[in-house]
C-alpha cells in the first residue's frame, strides 16, 4: 500500500504527462499534466479504450510487441511531444504499457528564435564589414555590443566590444540618446582632432529604449562642405537647364488630376494607362471644354517618355503662314524677319518626348502633308534648310471636330487621319457624366479659392442640385467659369448659394409646371413645345440634328413644328 501511494504521488507531481493502459488497452492512469497537455479528463476517460480517447498513441502496438520505444515524436492538441513508451512485464507477460510525454513545443520555438537571431547577427556583421562604414551598436547600459572594423581602425581600438562607449569614443553622445530616446542627425563631433558629422538612432522595443546605433556620416567636416558645394553647383545647373527647357516642355498633369468617379471616367482612366504604355499616336476627340489637354498630359506622364519633353502646339492659334516655321523651325535668312541664327521648331524641341497638336482639325491642308511626311519618315527639315534631321516624337492630336466628316468634305486628309487615329480616346460631354458634377464643382471651388487666397467652405445643396440640372454646353470650362463667378460674388458668405449662380442656371432649378386649371394634355403640349424649341436653338435650327436629338423622324419633327407654329 505504501509503495502504491508513493507511485501515485510521483505520477501526479512530475512535470511530464503520464498515461498507462492495462493488457486490454483500457486507460488505468492519467495524471494531471496529461489532462492539461493532452486535453483529456481522468474522471471521464479512465476505463475507456486508449484509441478512443487518444488516437495514434501506438500503445496497443507496444502491448502486442512488448518492446520499449524511446524519444518518439508525438503531436496532440496543437503541441509537440517527445514520448517514451514502456511495456509493463510481469512473469514474462505484458500486463500493460506506460507512456511518458515531454512537451517540447516551447523549446523548439525558442531554438528556432535563437537560430534566427544568430542569422540576423551574422547578416548584420556582414553588412557592417562589407559597407566599410563607421558604425557602433550599444545596449541599454551603454555597453558596446558591436562595432565595425572600419570604426575600430578610425579609433585605434581593436577590442571595443564589452566596454562602455564613453571609454572608447571621444565626445560621444550615445548615452544621451539612450536617456532621451531622441534621434540625432548631423551632429558635429570631434574625434582625434577631426571634426566629423555623426548620426545616432535609439533602438526601441515595446516603447522602451534598449540600445542605440551610431554612425559616422563624414569622417571630416571638410568632406561635408565639399559635397555641399557640389550639390549647390548641381542644383544651379539643373535649374538652368529647367529654365532653358521652359514651361512649354513639361507635362504638368497626371491621371490623378483627372477628376471624377463615374463609370465613363473610370473607363477612360484605365484606357489612358493602357494608351500610355504604348508608343502609338493618339487622337483625342470631344467637345470644347471636356479636358482634352489634361488627358494628353496624363498620357505623356504615364508613358515611357515621361522624362522627355512635352511640347504643346495650338494649331488654330498660329497663323497659317507662320505654322510651318513654328513646327519645323527655320534657318537664318530663310525669310524676311527671320531671327538671327534661325529657330528650333516644336518637333525638334519634342525630340525624345511627345508633341501635342491641339485643334488639329483646323490645320491647313498644306501643313497636313508635311505632318504626314514627318510621321512616315520620322525626320524633319527646317524652313530654308537642306538638312534632314531624324526625330523620335510621339504625336497626340486633339480636336472638337468630327474628322470623319471633315475627310468626307475634303477638309482633312484621309491618310493623315488614319495615321493619327491609331489609339482613339473619346471624351464625353459633362451632360453625360452628371454624377461627376459634385466632385468636379468642389474640386474647382478649392482650386479657385486657393488661387484667390480666400476661404470658401462649400456649395449648398440647392446650388449643387442646380449645377447638376444644367446641361453645360461649355462643359468643364464653363463649370469653372460659373464657380469662379460665384466665388467673386460671395462677399461675406462662406458657402456658394443659389443667388451666386447665373440666372440661366437657376431657371433650370425652379422650372415648375402647375396646372392652373389646365388639362394634362395642355401641360404636356407646353412642355413638348419648350423642349423642341431648346433643341432647335442648340442645333442652330438644324432640323436633321434636332430630330436625332429628340429621337423622332424628320417628318415627325416637321409635323410638330407646324402644330406649335415654330419658326426660326
Amino acid at each position: 500500500m505504501f509503495l502504491q501511494k508513493c507511485f501515485e504521488a510521483v505520477i501526479e507531481n512530475i512535470d511530464e504527462a503520464v498515461i498507462a493502459i492495462d493488457n486490454n488497452g483500457l486507460l488505468i492512469v492519467i495524471n494531471k499534466m496529461a489532462e492539461c497537455s493532452l486535453g483529456i479528463n481522468a474522471e471521464k476517460d479512465i476505463g475507456k479504450h486508449v484509441e478512443e480517447v487518444i488516437p495514434e498513441t501506438n500503445l496497443i502496438r507496444i502491448l502486442e510487441m512488448g518492446k520499449i520505444e524511446l524519444s518518439q515524436k508525438f503531436l496532440a492538441s496543437g503541441r509537440e511531444f517527445i514520448t517514451n513508451r514502456i511495456p509493463v512485464i510481469i512473469d514474462e507477460k505484458v500486463e500493460g504499457v506506460i507512456a511518458i510525454f515531454r512537451d517540447v513545443t516551447d523549446h523548439k520555438k525558442m531554438q528556432k528564435e535563437l537560430t534566427e537571431d544568430r542569422e540576423y547577427i551574422d547578416i548584420l556583421d556582414t553588412i557592417l564589414e562589407t559597407l566599410n562604414e563607421c558604425i557602433v551598436v550599444i545596449d541599454g547600459n551603454g555597453i558596446i555590443t558591436m562595432m565595425s572594423e572600419s570604426y575600430k581602425e578610425f579609433l585605434g581600438c581593436s577590442n571595443s566590444e564589452g566596454k562602455f562607449v564613453e571609454d572608447v569614443i571621444e565626445n560621444t553622445r550615445m548615452y544621451k540618446v539612450i536617456q532621451t530616446g531622441n534621434l540625432e542627425i548631423g551632429d558635429v563631433q570631434e574625434i582625434n582632432g577631426n571634426k566629423m558629422v555623426a548620426m545616432r538612432v535609439p533602438l526601441k522595443k515595446d516603447g522602451k529604449v534598449i540600445g542605440a546605433v551610431g554612425k559616422v556620416i563624414f569622417k571630416d567636416i571638410g568632406d561635408f562642405h565639399t559635397l555641399s558645394k557640389k550639390l549647390n553647383s548641381l542644383e544651379k545647373e539643373v535649374e538652368f537647364y529647367k529654365n532653358q527647357l521652359g514651361k512649354e516642355r513639361k507635362a504638368k498633369y497626371s491621371i490623378k488630376n483627372i477628376i471624377g468617379e463615374s463609370d465613363k471616367i473610370n473607363k477612360l482612366k484605365a484606357l489612358t494607362k493602357r494608351v500610355g504604355n504604348t508608343s502609338s499616336n493618339v487622337l483625342i476627340t470631344g467637345e470644347s471644354g471636356t479636358g482634352k489637354e489634361l488627358f494628353a498630359h496624363a498620357i505623356h506622364n504615364t508613358s515611357k517618355r515621361w522624362l522627355g519633353p512635352f511640347v504643346k502646339v495650338n494649331c488654330a492659334a498660329i497663323p497659317s503662314d507662320l505654322l510651318e516655321g513654328e513646327l519645323f523651325g527655320y534657318e537664318e535668312g530663310a525669310f524676311t524677319g527671320a531671327k538671327k541664327g534661325g529657330k528650333i521648331g516644336k518637333f525638334e524641341l519634342a525630340n525624345g518626348g511627345t508633341i501635342f497638336l491641339d485643334e488639329i482639325g483646323d490645320m491647313p491642308m498644306n501643313m497636313q502633308v508635311k505632318i504626314l511626311r514627318t510621321i512616315q519618315e520620322r525626320e524633319i527639315e527646317r524652313v530654308g534648310g537642306n538638312v534632314l534631321k531624324e526625330i523620335d516624337v510621339r504625336i497626340i492630336a486633339a480636336t472638337n471636330k468630327n474628322l470623319e466628316e471633315s475627310v468626307k468634305e475634303g477638309k482633312f486628309r484621309e491618310d493623315l487621319y488614319y495615321r493619327l487615329n491609331v489609339m482613339k480616346i473619346v471624351l464625353p460631354p459633362l451632360r453625360e457624366r452628371k454624377d461627376d458634377i459634385p466632385i468636379l464643382a468642389n474640386s474647382l471651388r478649392i482650386k479657385i479659392a486657393k488661387r484667390f487666397g480666400i476661404y470658401v467652405e462649400g456649395i449648398s445643396k440647392e446650388a449643387l442640385q442646380c449645377l447638376i440640372n444644367y446641361d453645360w454646353p461649355g462643359n468643364i470650362r464653363e463649370l469653372e467659369n460659373v464657380i469662379e463667378r460665384a466665388i467673386n460674388l460671395l462677399d461675406s458668405d462662406l458657402i456658394i448659394k443659389l443667388e451666386h449662380l447665373p440666372e440661366k442656371l437657376t431657371k433650370c432649378k425652379f422650372k415648375r409646371y402647375i396646372s392652373d386649371g389646365k388639362y394634362l394634355k395642355d401641360i404636356v403640349e407646353e412642355v413638348e413645345k419648350e423642349i423642341i424649341t431648346e433643341c432647335l436653338e442648340k442645333t442652330n435650327w438644324n432640323k436633321n440634328k434636332t430630330a436625332q436629338l429628340l429621337g423622332i423622324s424628320r417628318a415627325g419633327l416637321y409635323k410638330k413644328l407646324e402644330e406649335y407654329k415654330l419658326e426660326s
